[in-house]
């Protein structure tokens, strides 16, 4: 299973009734996450600003940025899944572009999550974005 797009977890969250469910279907998606080769594991690639370990491993093909992600939470492979939905395979300008606060706040997902969790997913957003910047010169 490829990840869905942005749209279409917006569309499948809102399918569900309650957060439990949402929650078991944040969880599926980071389990159709890429293993990430445990060699890519090291202290480098760790996402400072997490409670859970986090790593996050970017790759620039063609302009496009590609990112190789694991965490050893199953909820934030799942977080991770839902962040990578809009920026897996984008180039750094749209990356940058892209309206992370506007997609989180339609998927309402801040306000269930713990404070720390909520923390550790900016943390992951920031890293991803200052890799674009970095990329995109």
């Amino acid at each position: 299973m490829s990840l869905p797009s942005t749209e279409e977890i917006l569309e499948d969250l809102a399918f569900f009734d309650d957060w439990e469910e949402r929650y078991r279907y944040i969880i599926d998606l980071g389990k159709a996450l890429p293993p990430m080769n445990d060699a890519l594991k090291t202290p480098e690639r760790l996402v400072k600003g997490c409670q859970s370990n986090v790593w996050v491993e970017p790759s620039l093909e063609d302009g496009h940025l590609h990112f190789s992600v694991d965490s050893d939470a199953v909820i934030v492979r799942g977080l991770l899944a839902v962040v990578m939905a809009a920026y897996q395979a984008q180039t750094p300008a749209a990356i940058l572009a892209f309206d992370i606060d506007g997609y989180f706040a339609k998927l309402d997902l801040e306000r269930h999550l713990s404070p720390t969790r909520g923390n550790g997913l900016r943390a992951m957003v920031g890293r991803v974005q200052a890799i674009a910047r970095a990329a995109a010169g």
